[in-house]
């Protein structure tokens, strides 16, 4: 059905891109099953989405997929916004 796909998305040029571990990317799926943004959905049981998380990831590994996970933002800062400019 989908096998023609003309339009491939390359990989991204980032050089600190890693393999992200199994353990956050059952997180990364449990808190999808449990929240739309940051609303909580209450149909979604955590421990129910946490079983189904784990079972995706390993089904996930055992198909081959390598998910990737860029590193952390850095924190923002305001120190650049409390400097003032020097008066003439």
């Amino acid at each position: 059905m989908f096998d023609f796909i003309p339009y491939r998305p390359t990989m991204p040029d980032e050089p600190h891109l890693r393999p992200a571990t199994p353990e956050e990317i059952a997180q990364t799926l449990s808190f999808a099953l449990q929240f739309e943004g940051r609303k909580r959905v209450h149909q979604a049981d955590g421990l129910m989405a946490q079983i189904t998380a784990e079972r995706l990831v390993r089904h996930l590994e055992r198909s081959g997929f390598v998910l990737m996970k860029k590193p952390a933002a850095p924190a923002p800062t305001v120190a650049d916004h409390m400097r003032r400019p020097a008066a003439d």
